[in-house]
């Protein structure tokens, strides 16, 4: 169990509502059954990634973070081995920062030695389109482009391969009719 300090809880509550507050009007959240909105962000080191790449669905894990929150860093760190793991089954996880440049979210991911790609949202455009209104929040997105769960706040390696692997159970199978 983590404990956090409530004044570092109430930081992350008024810059996540920063976040939805901020530009034309308020965000509207995405659920279960909508459909993941498309974006092209650069990445911390690397190519930029589009999402969905090349008009070919694939199961995807969106999961927004930024180096202020309390839960992020060792969750990123937890779910690299599990993303190591799944990306065997044709899993892809993108771990999108909200509203930071490039230097503060590039100086958080050296730390982690992580292998899966970091990305930059620093007008927090995307956030905003998913209706992102805390940190982290993580999208399970089928191949079909269609949100298949969601998960607010943070998360242990073995609930985010729980639903990861709930995801890929409810993907049609590769060769199948």
């Amino acid at each position: 169990m983590r404990f956090v300090d409530p004044g570092l809880r109430w930081v992350a509550v008024a810059i996540g509502g920063a976040i939805a507050l901020a530009g034309c009007g308020d965000p509207v959240p995405l659920n279960r059954g909508d459909r993941a909105p498309g974006f092209v962000l650069a990445a911390v080191v690397g190519p930029t990634v589009r999402f969905p790449a090349g008009g070919d669905g694939a199961p995807t894990v969106i999961r927004f973070w930024a180096d202020w929150c309390a839960y992020c860093y060792q969750e990123m760190k937890d779910l690299e081995p599990v993303a190591l793991r799944l990306k065997a089954e044709h899993l892809t996880l993108l771990a999108v920062n909200v509203g930071q440049d490039r230097a503060t979210a590039q100086a958080f991911v050296a730390r982690l030695g992580i292998s899966y790609p970091a990305l930059i949202d620093e007008s927090a455009t995307t956030a905003k389109a998913y209706g992102v209104t805390a940190l982290p929040t993580t999208f399970f997105v089928a191949a079909n482009g269609r949100i298949h769960n969601k998960l607010v706040g943070e998360a242990d390696a073995a609930t985010f391969e729980r639903l990861a692997r709930e995801l890929l159970e409810a993907e049609p199978r590769r060769g199948a009719p």
